[in-house]
């Protein structure tokens, strides 16, 4: 019997510490999420502001690069895959510069917590699409291309599409139904070539050039257009 209340009496210290100790870190830990969703919420503007120039600009090297590989002929799996690949690394340099610009000028932190997540977001599937995009263009002949071509640009539609809805999470509404836009043309049009397997000859160039050039553009135009009226998305 002494033994039980001995027990018992352990057993009620243990919660009344246990208790104590969630009274202290509770309040701590819903600080810390409060505070980092009003760090989101302020950031939005930020974002917003920073967005439409990126868009802009990876609108304008879209649509250049889908020109000039209609005009010189790049219609090789490896001419077509050097292009885009090129014109990525393009994009994704001046969306850096473009970015700190903003932040600089708006006396922001460049390298925060909420750009790091949006990093973060944005880092896997752009990564497992350029893997996917180097295998291909290396394995590929010099003289590859037609389907090849078109399956590649399906690849980068639909992981370019994933990477945009994951940043949607901490960025402008309208970054995730962007995304749904290349994530849902790339499944439907991989499903109709699976089941319906048409004997169709498209342009690659064509459809790279209006989902990385013109919808990008018309992207970019609304977050301009719309900004002052409503700078927080």
């Amino acid at each position: 019997m002494q033994i039980f209340q001995f027990l018992q009496a352990d057993f009620v210290l243990v919660n009344a510490c246990f208790a104590t100790q969630s009274e202290l870190m509770h309040p701590n830990w819903a600080e810390e999420n409060l505070q980092t969703i009003r760090t989101l919420m302020e950031r939005s503007a930020l974002y917003r502001r920073a967005l439409a120039p990126i868009m802009l600009f990876a609108g304008v090297l879209g649509v250049i690069a889908a020109t000039l590989g209609l005009i010189f002929h790049l219609d090789s799996t490896r001419e077509f895959g050097v292009l885009w690949l090129s014109a990525s690394i393009f994009v994704i340099a001046g969306a850096f510069f473009i970015a700190r610009r903003q932040a600089l000028k708006d006396n922001e932190s460049f390298w925060s917590p909420p750009t790091r997540r949006v990093a973060q977001a944005l880092l896997p599937p752009l990564t497992s699409g350029m893997c996917v995009s180097l295998v291909v263009v290396y394995l590929m002949s010099g003289d590859a291309g037609g389907g090849f071509n078109l399956l590649l640009t399906l690849v980068w539609l639909l992981f370019y599409g994933c990477a945009l809805h994951a940043a949607g999470f901490f960025m402008p509404r309208g970054m995730k139904w962007i995304g749904w836009i290349f994530i849902g043309f790339a499944c439907a049009f991989l499903f109709f070539l699976a089941v319906v397997q048409p004997k169709i000859e498209i342009n690659s160039q064509w459809l790279m050039g209006f989902f990385f050039g013109v919808l990008h553009l018309a992207y970019g135009a609304y977050l301009y257009l719309t900004e002052k009226k409503n700078p927080v998305a």
